[in-house]
């Protein structure tokens, strides 16, 4: 017991709420001044528009989304133009955003949002969620900055800056723990000290993600440029353990199956372009339009038995098609 009877965890729950509350003052009037000017912020875009971009950023830099994300919404604005694409139109203009198998299960989401809703998204986290490739985080992510509702977001950015600022510890990784959800839900604001149409969870929610991505990254914070440094519990404890991570092997890209996955994609999405440039100037190709020979694509890498593994990993994953000559294409 402490202060006179009051017990310790209404105390702390207390000092929190005390603490959470300046925290989104603060974070409020930084996010008005330093907020990325990114194309699917601030109602420029439809929740499909929304819903693509947090698709497309999964593992990716924001930077390297924005040229991709306007190409895409110019050629497929919504879920019914996407649903009606070829397969190698989604893939080719996919590109080089990584885990090309995200674009087919976006596709695959656009055809039953068309189909089985109309071509609106769903507005429920348990429609939502069941949408094929969509998780926790990316309909939570879409309920809050799509639809304004009061749901905690959680990815990297936010677990990091919340851990931080409330509990005064290094966030290491790994799969969101009940206890950082729980906290995640505990300092969601009811309502903003300024007035906002959006309301005050999605000015939070974009905020945090926003300073973890900007200010409080994970290896060098910022921490003279932060909005809530007043409020650091890790910036006073001295940042301990600052940039620790759960221990795992190092990971690669040299000479992986990924990239080995990425040169053959790349190599079909050549030829399916130069194939289009054959229809458009009234030429045609002999064989399957757009197919690369198999002896081209064993000058592609030269351990084939990985290029094997890789090839039947793509087509398992509906990324190309074999064809009866050997050729490869990218699917029809």
């Amino acid at each position: 017991m402490h202060n006179g009877g009051v017990p310790e965890e209404i105390e702390r729950e207390e000092r929190l709420h005390v603490s959470a509350t300046a925290a989104c003052r603060h974070l409020a009037a930084w996010w008005e001044l330093n907020a990325r000017d990114l194309p699917w912020r601030f109602g420029r875009t439809t929740p499909w528009g929304v819903m693509v971009s947090e698709v497309m950023s999964q593992q990716t830099q924001m930077s390297r989304v924005v040229p991709y994300w306007e190409s895409w919404m110019a050629v497929w604005p919504d879920a019914a133009a996407l649903a009606e694409a070829s397969t190698a139109e989604v893939i080719t203009a996919w590109g080089r955003l990584g885990y090309p198998r995200r674009a087919l299960r976006l596709q695959e989401c656009a055809r039953v949002v068309a189909e089985e809703y109309a071509n609106e998204l769903p507005h429920t986290y348990e429609e939502l969620v069941a949408l094929p490739g969509v998780g926790d985080y990316t309909a939570s992510a879409v309920l809050s900055f799509a639809f304004g509702e009061r749901v905690a977001v959680i990815d990297t950015n936010i677990r990091r800056v919340l851990s931080r600022v409330f509990l005064g510890v290094e966030s290491r990784g790994g799969a969101a723990s009940r206890a950082e959800r729980e906290l995640a839900g505990r300092v969601l604001p009811e309502e903003m000290p300024e007035r906002d149409a959006s309301g005050s969870s999605v000015i939070w929610n974009q905020a945090v993600m926003e300073l973890g991505a900007t200010v409080c990254t994970a290896k060098a914070p910022q921490c003279g440029d932060c909005p809530l440094r007043g409020e650091c519990a890790f910036l006073a404890a001295g940042l301990p353990g600052l940039g620790e991570r759960r221990t795992r092997p190092r990971q690669r890209f040299q000479g992986t199956d990924r990239q080995v996955r990425g040169i053959i994609l790349n190599a079909l999405r050549q030829a399916a372009a130069q194939a289009a440039r054959g229809v458009a100037d009234g030429r045609l190709e002999t064989g399957a339009p757009g197919a690369v020979p198999r002896s081209q694509i064993e000058q592609l890498w030269p351990d084939h038995v990985q290029l094997d593994a890789c090839i039947a990993s793509l087509d398992e994953d509906g990324l190309l098609d074999m064809l009866p000559d050997g050729s490869l294409r990218l699917p029809q």
